[in-house]
C-alpha cells in the first residue's frame, strides 16, 4: 500500500471532516506535527475536538487552529503558554477538558490498547473526578477515567521508512508514539525519509502498521523553540 504523499495537504485529502476527535502530538513545540496543522488550517475544517498536551502557543502549532476558531473543545494538560486559549476559554467560546498529565498519556496509551476505561487514584477528591464514578479498591478511591480513540492522528517523527516505521528522536518522541496507536488514520510527518531495511529493528519506536500515509518535510523546514534557556560562555 502506498503510504507516501507529496505534502501535507494531500497526506490530509479525504480525511477531515467537521466536528472530528483529533490526537496531536507534541509538547509544547517539541514535536509537534507543524505542517499538518498548518494544512488542517488551510482546509477550513471546523468544530474540531483536539487532545493534545497544550496548544502550542499563540502564533503556531495548535494557536494557529485556535486564532482561525477551528477548534471547539481542547482536551489537554496545561494551557499556560497561549493567551489566545486564555482569552477563548475565559469567553466561553472554547470547551476545556482538563487532565492529569500522566492521567491524559494514560488515556490515550489505553485507546490505543483497546482498553475503554481505567481507575487511577490521581484527581480524586478534586474538580477532576467531578461527575465521573469512582470505585474502593484496597481501602483506597479511585476515579474511572475513559481511553480515548481518535478519528485522526497527526504525529511528527524524526525517521521513517517508506512502510511507516516510526524513530522519534529523544524528548520529540513525547506524546507522538501513544497518538499513532491511538486513531483510526494515523498520519506522520518525518524529517528523514529511508527505504525498508535501512532502519535497525531494535530502533523502531513505532511500527509501520499503525500509518497510513507519510509526508516527507522539505529541507530546512523549521523547528520552532518555545524557551530557549542558555548559559554565557566561561
Amino acid at each position: 500500500m502506498r503510504k507516501v504523499y507529496p505534502d501535507a495537504r494531500a497526506a490530509l485529502d479525504g480525511l477531515l471532516r467537521d466536528g472530528m476527535l483529533v490526537h496531536s502530538g507534541g509538547f509544547g513545540l517539541c514535536g509537534i506535527p507543524g505542517a499538518l496543522i498548518e494544512a488542517i488550517r488551510d482546509s477550513g475544517v471546523k468544530d474540531l475536538t483536539v487532545v493534545s498536551n497544550n496548544a502550542g502557543i499563540d502564533d503556531a502549532g495548535l494557536g494557529l487552529l485556535l486564532k482561525t476558531r477551528q477548534i471547539r473543545k481542547m482536551i489537554s494538560s496545561y494551557v499556560g503558554e497561549n493567551k489566545t486559549f486564555a482569552e477563548q476559554f475565559l469567553a466561553g467560546e472554547l470547551e476545556i477538558e482538563f487532565n492529569p498529565q500522566g492521567t491524559l498519556a494514560e488515556r490515550i496509551r489505553a485507546g490505543g490498547a483497546g482498553i475503554p476505561a481505567f481507575f487511577t487514584r490521581t484527581g480524586v477528591g478534586t474538580a477532576v473526578a467531578e461527575g465521573k464514578e469512582t470505585r474502593e479498591f484496597d481501602g483506597e478511591t479511585y476515579v474511572m477515567e475513559r481511553g480515548i480513540m481518535a478519528d485522526l492522528a497527526i504525529i511528527h517523527a524524526w525517521k521513517a521508512d517508506t512502510e511507516g516505521n516510526l524513530v522519534f528522536r529523544k524528548t520529540a518522541r513525547n506524546f507522538n508514539p501513544m497518538m499513532a496507536t491511538a486513531a483510526r488514520v494515523t498520519v506522520v510527518q518525518v524529517e528523514h525519509l529511508v527505504q525498508p531495511g535501512e532502519i535497525d529493528p531494535d530502533h523502531i519506536h513505532t511500527p509501520g502498521i499503525y500509518v497510513k500515509r507519510i509526508v516527507k518535510l522539505p529541507e530546512g523546514y523549521e523547528k520552532r523553540i518555545e524557551q530557549r534557556t542558555t548559559r554565557k560562555r566561561a
